[in-house]
């Protein structure tokens, strides 16, 4: 049951992306897009909270006796935001995917290992090093491959003239501060002695960045007003909720199964979620048939997830 909570989740996070893609086409702006999917999250979840009689914010006892990163995880959240959106014209889709997804992964296994953010020390043995190396493996055939095997040009939507070594390492950073999220909201969620509580939280920083973002880069707020004007479907906002269901999830899995397992499952429910997001071109995506090198992908990285999570 956790490990399908996990998977769920990853996928939901799939549905967000193309629901924001959505959303951006309205506002112009992946800053504003990313700054309303926040928003929404945040109001949802805060709704949430009310009606279970818990306390929206914390003590002033639970701020002075817990260590201060536990309020970073909006942050972590919005810079591996922010760098994909940076990175993706200079690296390009393939590697966009792949850099943040290798960070994530290598930085999540380290957390466990070494107990990092106070979290369970899950030493990195034999089984672990064969499950990361067959979710790598799965994540290559599901993602790499089949733009190769379609001959898409992997740097047609790139910068040919740049050095590209910085950018792919602003993806894996990218990467590595989801994995600190993940472990971060896991103790913040302990911290306020509830999920819901903790993902409100972490929301509400993260909107709060992401409003400042807007105000500093696009420094107008006007483009908010068009999907409403323009009646676009209710279903752009369901970004926040999906976010949403994904953070406080997390908190809760964090807790019980240990940073790097979390990770791996999303992971693997994310990937799935993306085939079926093009498969069937919901939210208005193109619609994209899944090739079977896609499919063998996602067994050779189911085989890594179980790896990590059952031995």
């Amino acid at each position: 049951m956790i490990g399908i909570l996990g998977i769920v989740i990853g996928s939901g996070m799939s549905f967000q992306s193309a629901v924001n893609s959505q959303l951006r086409n309205y506002v112009f702006s992946p800053y504003i897009a990313s700054m309303l999917s926040f928003l929404v999250g945040t109001i949802l979840l805060a709704l949430v909270v009310i009606s279970q009689g818990l306390p929206l914010f914390p003590t002033f006892e639970i701020i002075t006796n817990h260590p201060w990163w536990i309020w970073l995880g909006g942050l972590c959240g919005v810079i591996a935001l922010t760098g994909n959106i940076i990175i993706f014209p200079k690296i390009g889709s393939i590697e966009t995917a792949v850099m943040p997804i290798i960070g994530m992964i290598i930085t999540s296994m380290l957390i466990d290992h070494f107990g990092w953010f106070e979290s369970t020390m899950l030493p990195f043995g034999l089984n672990r090093f064969v499950g990361v190396i067959l979710i790598l493996i799965g994540v290559v055939f599901a993602v790499v491959l089949r733009d190769a095997l379609i001959n898409r040009k992997l740097t047609k939507d790139t910068d040919s003239n740049i050095n590209k070594n910085p950018w792919r390492a602003v993806g894996l950073f990218g990467g590595a501060m989801l994995a600190v999220q993940a472990a971060v909201n896991g103790q913040l969620g302990v911290a306020v002695n509830s999920p819901l509580t903790g993902a409100f939280l972490s929301f509400l920083v993260g909107t709060i960045i992401l409003f400042l973002l807007v105000i500093f880069i696009d420094k107008n707020l006007k483009p908010v007003s068009r999907p409403f004007t323009e009646k676009a479907p209710l279903w752009v906002w369901l970004g926040g909720a999906f976010g949403a269901c994904y953070v406080s999830i997390n908190i809760l899995l964090v807790g019980i199964i240990g940073t790097g397992p979390t990770v791996v499952l999303v992971l693997f429910g994310q990937i799935t979620g993306s085939i079926l997001v093009q498969q069937f071109g919901l939210f208005r995506s193109v619609k994209t048939p899944t090739a079977p090198i896609q499919v063998l992908g996602l067994i050779v990285m189911l085989v890594g997830v179980v790896l990590i999570n059952l031995f």
